[in-house]
């Protein structure tokens, strides 16, 4: 079969089940998977099936990369707080006539014994943390740091997938290098070791990095959650397998078995 005459499916992808979908769907017969990822980490893992990294251009550039491409249809598996890449993809394709659906994971909630501070955005969350913060573990990604490097008072422990570069000009702050998942007895004994007294992080969900969240239930740490972004109203679903069955529909039936 000539790879143009298969069906193109596009995964904003990045996130643990857009990894996940494109190795469900990139042994079928038939379907050209392509996994788009932001580029936002030095050495990001290669998901099954074609990969491209970096920006399309906005929404007018994914707009005119979906008929170029000959995309069948899209699913945004991008970040819960990826609202830019969000609004662009229901944008583009609105405007293009290609399918659109929303695979995310819940977002977590609190359970008994839980100290949650929710905010908005990190300004909040800075304004949070000099009440009464003495020693803070930020959870974030290194473009996020900025709101935070003017709270002389407070120590933090700032853990990164990648080294920020540049650091903030912190006054007192070391950097650990880790990717999840973590467990539960290395985020308990990462929080003891340092004294933590806040967690700061974002509502991202899924299991990669809850462990966090129980660790400082165990240990009475306050976190301070930053809640998700607006995203646009789109169908959506929650799991690999519900996202598969939304795709199969949208491609001929002839397009899709298994590969030989």
């Amino acid at each position: 079969m000539h790879a143009d005459e298969r069906q193109a499916v596009l995964i904003l992808g990045g996130t643990t089940e857009g990894y996940a979908l494109a190795g469900t769907l990139a042994p079928l017969a038939g379907l050209r998977v392509v996994s788009s990822l932001a580029g936002r980490t030095a050495s990001p893992r290669h998901p099954p099936g074609e990969l491209r990294i970096g920006g399309f251009g906005g929404a007018a550039g994914l707009a005119a990369y979906l008929p170029a491409e000959r995309i069948a249809a899209v699913i945004d598996a991008t970040h819960p707080f990826a609202a830019r890449m969000g609004w662009n993809a229901a944008e583009a394709c609105r405007d293009a006539g290609v399918p659109l659906l929303r695979l995310e994971r819940p977002a977590w909630t609190q359970v008994p014994g839980d100290r949650w501070e929710e905010v908005d955005d990190w300004d909040e969350a800075a304004r949070t943390l000099a009440a009464r913060a003495r020693r803070v573990l930020l959870a974030l990604g290194r473009q996020e740091l900025a709101p935070f490097a003017g709270l002389d008072d407070i120590w933090f422990l700032i853990r990164s997938v990648d080294a920020p570069d540049p650091l903030p000009p912190f006054a007192q702050a070391e950097v650990k290098l880790a990717r999840g998942p973590f467990t539960l007895d290395d985020e308990r004994d990462l929080l003891r070791t340092h004294g933590i007294d806040t967690l700061v992080c974002k509502n991202s969900g899924g299991t990669a990095t809850d462990a966090k969240l129980a660790a400082a239930r165990l240990l009475g740490v306050r976190v301070v959650m930053r809640r998700r972004p607006v995203r646009p109203a789109l169908p959506t679903v929650a799991t690999v397998a519900a996202a598969v069955a939304w795709l199969l529909p949208r491609t001929p039936p002839r397009s899709i078995g298994p590969s030989n």
